[in-house]
């Protein structure tokens, strides 16, 4: 018994070693500076309790920033599920091409943020970019993407969804290929239309997959970082100023660490919260089996 239990210990360890290393010691680190205050190029911390936490709480610009991040997680994460399940429900049923625009879908996962920021940066630019353009071939004046507050978050919403759709779609289709056909054809012969065998067959048997890909849209939307600091650093007048990227500013910028460490213990416990909210939800509307 102890030698299974030294042998699986040892198994465990390739893992648990950069684990350690690269999340748990730095969070635990992140944990204790937010109750520290420190000087820039300084190793000294002086402790200050909760007043971290007191300036986050009482500081506009913070708030701000949480509607912010509140509105860009719906703008991404819905449209991000709902796309994919149109576009899985498509692919499943159709005879030809399923392989083909699979790899098609999934090719933006796998380049990184900055640089499909670099792409959407040319296809924004209010005066040379190729979607302003197509817009006026419409008779459609074109906004100024980047630079309009009203447009700004939208923007790199949409940047984010063309990014991320991809990984919904793999796992949807996969989720799809379990669904029994004898079902579909049962409720066809009873008949039953494309959205009642839908939501009566398809949906129950795809909700564990659909409630994976929701809880992953979530912290992903939550954590978007790169395509922020690409197309708008934050603004104009803060519009896209989330949490992460108002982290990033205080800790790497302005160099307050304990106070961007605040921030990152605030953001674990409302991505936390965001998940534990879901798990909840899930519990009358998830079906396993």
């Amino acid at each position: 018994m102890k030698t299974s239990r030294a042998l699986a210990w040892l198994l465990l360890l390739p893992a648990l070693l950069p684990l350690t290393l690269f999340v748990f010691v730095p969070a635990a680190q992140s944990l204790w500076l937010s109750f520290h205050e420190t000087a820039p190029f300084s190793r000294r911390a002086i402790f200050v309790g909760l007043e971290n936490y007191r300036l986050l709480a009482s500081s506009p610009e913070y708030w701000h920033c949480v509607r912010a991040t509140i509105l860009f997680t719906l703008e991404t994460a819905v449209p991000s599920i709902v796309l994919a399940l149109a576009v899985a429900l498509a692919l499943d049923a159709g005879p030809y091409g399923r392989d083909f625009f699979r790899t098609a879908f999934l090719l933006p996962v796998s380049i990184s943020s900055a640089m499909a920021a670099m792409l959407w940066l040319f296809l924004y630019n209010p005066t040379a970019g190729y979607l302003n353009y197509a817009l006026e071939r419409l008779g459609f004046a074109g906004p100024n993407w980047l630079g309009d507050p009203r447009w700004a978050l939208p923007a790199v919403a949409i940047a984010t969804v063309w990014k991320e759709m991809g990984f919904n779609v793999i796992f949807l289709l996969a989720g799809l290929s379990g669904v029994p056909a004898e079902l579909n054809e049962a409720a066809l012969l009873d008949g039953a239309g494309f959205f009642s065998r839908l939501r009566h067959v398809t949906l129950p048997i795809l909700s564990p997959t659909l409630f994976f890909v929701t809880v992953v849209s979530v912290i992903n939307s939550f954590q978007s970082f790169g395509q922020i600091h690409v197309l708008t650093g934050g603004g104009p007048a803060g519009e896209t100023d989330t949490l992460v990227y108002n982290l990033y500013r205080d800790a790497f910028v302005n160099f307050r660490s304990g106070y961007a460490s605040a921030q990152a213990v605030v953001l674990f416990a409302l991505i936390l919260a965001a998940t534990a909210v879901q798990f909840r939800l899930a519990r009358k509307n998830v079906h396993y089996g």
